[in-house]
């Protein structure tokens, strides 16, 4: 089963998109139509192996939402994020990281439950663990105290998919290419 068939059998109410989605030739084929042509909504952060070009592109050909410093409310769950990562070329510094999950949680503030959504990993994560070279981001951790959303979802390091904790208050999922359902 495909993971555009799970989610309309599930009835899930929007797919999240964490980022590294395209290959070497930015291919999405398969990955972002089949949800929208079983009428399930999708939104997304990019990461830093997709670069801001390629998400202005999903954003205007499929008429998703690129959470990267912004958010959405669906029912009684906002959802905001941000895209990229804190290494690469089109790499963000920790405030500018902070400073577009702030701009987003103010769009999505009043909802009843909140979803953070990032490429990268917080600082002192068990995602830290699985790799020397991909540093958590402190402006994510930032964002995890202060604004204490009830729910981020990551997955900048692969090699973590399905790790979960607990930072706060906050259930901190480092998602993957295999999907997750998750109830808020």
């Amino acid at each position: 089963m495909t993971l555009s068939e799970l989610a309309a059998r599930e009835g899930v109410d929007m797919v999240v998109l964490g980022g590294d989605l395209v290959n070497a030739h930015k291919d999405t084929t398969n990955l972002i139509g089949p949800f929208l042509e079983k009428g399930v909504p999708v939104s997304f952060v990019w990461g830093n192996h997709d670069g801001p070009e390629v998400a202005d592109f999903w954003q205007q050909f499929y008429k998703i939402t690129n959470l990267h410093g912004y958010g959405l409310v669906i029912g009684d769950v906002g959802f905001f994020g941000c895209g990229g990562a804190n290494v690469g070329l089109d790499q963000f510094s920790e405030d500018e990281i902070f400073a577009y999950l702030r701009a987003g949680f103010d769009k999505i503030k009043h909802a009843k439950r909140k979803v953070m959504v990032t490429h990268v990993h917080p600082a002192g994560s068990l995602g830290e663990k699985f790799s020397r070279y991909v540093h958590g981001s402190q402006g994510v951790r930032k964002a995890l105290d202060l604004l204490q959303p009830d729910v981020h979802l990551c997955c900048h390091v692969h090699e973590a998919e399905g790790i979960e904790e607990t930072i706060g208050k906050t259930r901190v999922m480092n998602v993957g290419r295999h999907g997750k359902i998750v109830t808020i």
